[in-house]
Parts: C-alpha cells; structure tokens; sequence
C-alpha cells in the first residue's frame, strides 16, 4: 500500500505558496527553519515506501491550511504520517515582550498544529496506522528565563498533543510529541558551543539529523501514542 507523509514548516511570518500538483515522490517548498527542515524531511526520507510532502504554507491561517490539504488529497491521496514542524520565537522578558509578538507566537507553534492536525486527520482516520509527530521543546516542559511566551506555546503543543492522542486512539491513529533541547538550527545561532558544553551534560548541541531519528521512532513504532520524547543531550537534568 503506498503512503504519504506530509512535513508541515511555514514559519517565520512567511506566506509559502499552496502545495503544487506533484506526484507522490514529489516535494513542496519549505518555509521553516533550517534545521527543523532538515530533521523533519530527513525523518520522512528514511521511511521505505513512504512519498512525502513538505507543505509551505502559513499554517497559522485555517483557511490557507485548509485549502492546502486539500490539494494534497486530490494529487497524492490520504495522509499517512504527518510532522508538525514550524515554529518561531521572540524571545524577551515577558514585561518587554510585545502583544503582537505574543500572537505571533502562539499562533504559529501552537494553534498552526492544532489546524494541520484538524485537516490532515480528516484523511487520517481513514487511513490504518496513521501517526502525527508534533515538534515540542524542552523549554515547554521545564520553562525558561525569557521565553515565557514561547515556553507557554509549546507546554500548550503538549497538552494538545496528549489530549489528541486519547480523542484518536479508537481509530488507530497515534499522537506523540517531541521535545528537542540545544539544537544545531538557526534558533541557537547566538549560543556558541562554550554555551553547550556548560549547559548540556552531554557536553555539544544536538544535530538535526539526530532529532530526525527520534521523530522517525515515533512514526514507526506501532505500540507508541501519547508520549513526550525528550532528545537534549540531558540538558534537563541540568535545569
């Protein structure tokens, strides 16, 4: 049986095109961070007999995902694995922090996966063994000095996550969570490795092909729903 899987990234306040007619080895244009996109398509890449589809799209606007999914079913077919991976931050104190870059926030990290889980699992349901990765952070589980918007948006992707998990389990689609620490991407462009070897008990930042690993377990692993997969070196433990 043939299989799709759809990699979602439009981010930064950019607007990407909707996803064009291609077949099922085909691929969209990305809108997301470097590093995410890489760990993401990576991900999806290693799976056998798996086309995938990277969606470039602001996916904080319903009607724009919407549409989108759309277009995805009527050229490539049902959604098989999705991996939410568009995410931003406007790191701040919370009393410097502005009200749009609030919005900005959250709309993207946490109400963009709440929308393309909405429209991908239309198709989703009524497709056997069907998985969502949602890309978290360690931040949201632990908090961070100067990232009380962007910790909340992604302590928020959690709660949604696990509470999907249980809406969906009946219809054998799994629900799992990701939580990366210091990642090599351009969110930590400003850290050096001086920073990771005092913070990460592992001493280095992470890569994103290794973030690729974790969000391909949770893709292939049958038996695994509504779980947090923590990859960051044990920088939790150091916080």
């Amino acid at each position: 049986m043939s299989r799709l899987a759809v990699v979602c990234g439009g981010s930064r306040g950019h607007r990407g095109g909707r996803v064009p007619s291609a077949g099922r080895e085909g691929a969209a244009g990305w809108r997301s961070s470097p590093g995410a996109k890489r760990a993401a398509r990576a991900a999806v890449a290693s799976l056998r007999g798996v086309g995938h589809v990277a969606l470039g799209c602001d996916v904080s606007e319903q009607q724009e995902v919407q549409r989108s999914f759309v277009e995805i079913q009527k050229t490539c077919g049902d959604v098989s694995y999705l991996v939410n991976a568009a995410g931003v931050n406007r790191d701040a104190l919370l009393l410097r922090t502005k009200p749009e870059d609030m919005v900005a926030v959250l709309h993207t990290n946490l109400l963009g996966s709440m929308l393309t889980c909405r429209a991908a699992l239309r198709s989703m349901l009524r497709t056997p063994g069907a998985a969502i990765v949602n890309i978290g952070s360690v931040v949201g589980l632990r908090g961070s000095a100067g990232q009380c918007v962007y910790s909340a948006s992604k302590a928020g992707l959690q709660g949604f996550t696990l509470s999907l998990a249980k809406e969906v389990a009946s219809r054998n689609v799994r629900v799992n969570l990701l939580a990366p620490g210091f990642i090599r991407t351009d969110m930590t462009a400003g850290l050096t490795e001086e920073d990771a070897a005092r913070s990460v008990p592992l001493g280095r930042f992470g890569e994103p092909e290794e973030v690729a690993r974790a969000a391909l377990f949770l893709l292939e692993s049958p038996y695994v729903t509504g779980q947090v997969l923590v990859v960051d070196g044990g920088l939790q433990l150091a916080m």
